[in-house]
């Protein structure tokens, strides 16, 4: 199963661009957009760290105010290329 968690981090303005180079230098961590002290995150499980221990080290960030779990979903993995091709999956 893949973890995917979606979060809002709240930063200090002057820190925000510091933040965003912290979360995209973790394993697991993308910044998908920010704009005035927002960071739209997606953080998923690594082989060493679970999502949920990651969004907590995103509170020890220098300017980051507050992170918000905003969504949250497992799905599950193909057995040849590790994920599921929505597209091409089917509900019976």
């Amino acid at each position: 199963m893949l973890n995917i968690c979606g979060c809002l981090v709240h930063t200090t303005p002057e820190k925000t661009e510091e933040v965003v180079a912290a979360i995209d230098a973790t394993d697991g961590g993308e910044v998908h957009a920010h704009e005035d002290g927002r960071i739209v995150v997606t953080v998923e499980d690594t082989e060493d760290k679970r999502a949920s221990d990651q969004i907590m080290d995103m509170h020890q960030i220098p300017g980051v105010i507050t992170v918000t779990l905003t969504y949250h979903s497992f799905e599950e993995l193909d057995g040849e290329t590790g994920y599921v091709d929505a597209a091409s999956s089917t509900k019976h």
